[in-house]
């Protein structure tokens, strides 16, 4: 969730929090409505990759309303190289890092190697050796800065640091903050400047209401929602500061237009990307790591999760459909393990399980290739409605289907059809149901939907995808040329 901390609510906002809450329940109950219609009449039937059209006329890609994703750049890289500085509150830490910090890491060093300068401004607690990580072939800077008293990136130091860097040979032509690492105040002046949303307080009404619900019988209701949609009104007064918006879902890029009010030449979709070097497709090296990790040749189905294993992750949901699921039917129970990669308090409720279950810890991401490999299905139970989890995609690319909550997040963007994986309710009772179903369908469909989940994943959400459509976007903030589309050797879309 993006807020900023110098930024307190305005209690006389607090008589709009009543029918902005109405209208974010109607806004969630609409879109279980439209997934519980998909794929019947009620609503057109999807498809991975709809028809090749070419296009004809040259746009301004700032006015382009849907995902960059599905738009085609030329892989050589640019004659124009920029110099980027890069705000984020943490630089990623070997296997600890979150989402937010993979994605800052993904993105500048793939557009390092593509020839441009990058200046990462970040906390020293990045760091906690005092070196400074180096990359081959990246022109990687870092100036790390004391957090803040609240763990922050430090912005009169930071910002000090950038002065000097702006002012040491070219000045910057692009300034990219990840969430609120450039805090709104000084990012107002800055008229070259993106930031990426992974996570808005918008969207977290969705998860307060499915916490709620699944709250047990003699357990309190949390006293979030005044100040959730405080925070909402929040984000909708200080959102605008910020020149131009990059949108890491679709659900999140229409959020912002319409709720948020941004004009929509300032909102841009670009959907994370992950590494296709280190996540594909590699069932021998599956093979032996279910071996090495003791799963019995008898198994029929291999179900995995991964990350934090904790409550809004949903694993309070998730284990209690798979301990139903394991007492209610004995084949399942015969032939079904799963593999449990991550840190948290459920991985060892999960371990108390049985031998089913069998907990990995946290992997590097070498080993969460071979994790995902060894998969029939991968599971990801968030209760969380914010953002766009990197492991759908690391799961997708490396062949293996997905099963997530009915989020719009999710389905608008990854699971956006059967054929892709499965979703569900935020329920126990849903979530088996969706458990026992992949047991029924067995290893050749699953074989089928893994291997259209790998094209569509392989199409449109790899690293170089990603990087890409965001040095397409900087370039044509830095210089307007580039915000005509198609260029010479573009011009597809899907």
């Amino acid at each position: 969730m993006a807020r900023d901390p110098n930024t307190t609510a305005n209690k006389t906002f607090h008589s709009l929090c009543y029918p902005l809450f109405l209208f974010s329940v109607l806004s969630s109950f609409s879109f279980i409505y439209y997934t519980h219609c998909s794929p019947s009449p009620c609503s057109p039937p999807q498809t991975i990759n709809p028809p090749l059209r070419n296009v004809s006329a040259v746009i301004n890609l700032l006015s382009f309303p849907s995902s960059w994703n599905h738009l085609f750049f030329s892989p050589n890289p640019p004659a124009r190289h920029l110099k980027i500085a890069l705000f984020v509150k943490r630089w990623p830490l070997r296997n600890l890092a979150g989402g937010l910090e993979r994605h800052a890491l993904t993105l500048h060093l793939a557009l390092a190697r593509r020839g441009h300068q990058v200046h990462v401004f970040t906390t020293n607690s990045s760091f906690p050796n005092s070196s400074l990580p180096s990359y081959p072939n990246a022109s990687i800077a870092f100036h790390p800065t004391s957090p803040s008293p609240g763990g922050y990136l430090n912005q009169p130091l930071a910002w000090q640091q950038f002065q000097i860097q702006n002012s040491t040979g070219r000045p910057f032509d692009l300034v990219h903050t990840e969430s609120v690492g450039l805090f709104h105040g000084r990012a107002r002046n800055l008229t070259r400047l993106a930031v990426s949303w992974h996570g808005i307080a918008y969207e977290t009404i969705h998860s307060d209401i499915v916490q709620d619900l699944l709250r047990g019988p003699n357990e309190p209701r949390h006293s979030a929602f005044p100040e959730r949609l405080a925070k909402v009104v929040e984000e909708v007064k200080f959102f605008p500061a910020y020149s131009h918006h990059v949108a890491t879902s679709d659900h999140v890029g229409d959020v912002l237009k319409r709720v948020y009010m941004i004009p929509e030449e300032r909102v841009h979709i670009i959907v994370n990307g992950v590494d296709e070097e280190i996540y594909k497709s590699e069932p021998s090296i599956g093979s032996s790591f279910r071996r090495k990790m003791g799963v019995p040749k008898r198994a029929k189905l291999v179900i995995g999760m991964a990350g934090r294993l904790v409550r809004d992750k949903g694993h309070p949901v998730m284990f209690e459909a798979l301990k139903q699921a394991f007492m209610e039917d004995s084949r399942f129970r015969e032939t079904v393990f799963v593999l449990v990669a991550g840190d948290g308090p459920w991985g060892s409720r999960y371990k108390a399980l049985g031998s089913n279950f069998i907990i990995l810890g946290p992997l590097d991401q070498t080993q969460l290739s071979e994790f995902y490999n060894s998969l029939d299905i991968f599971v990801n139970p968030t209760l969380r409605a914010q953002g766009l989890d990197h492991t759908f995609i690391e799961a997708m690319l490396s062949g293996v289907p997905v099963m997530g909550t009915r989020f719009a997040s999710i389905t608008g963007s990854l699971i956006v059809g059967p054929e892709i994986g499965y979703t569900f309710q935020p329920t126990v009772e849903s979530l088996k149901n969706s458990i026992f179903k992949v047991f029924r369908d067995g290893r050749i469909v699953l074989r089928r939907k893994g291997e259209a989940a790998r094209e569509r994943a392989a199409y449109l959400f790899t690293a170089t995808k990603m990087a890409a459509a965001y040095e397409r976007l900087f370039l044509c903030l830095s210089n307007h040329h580039y915000c005509n589309y198609p260029l010479p050797g573009e011009g597809v879309v899907r």
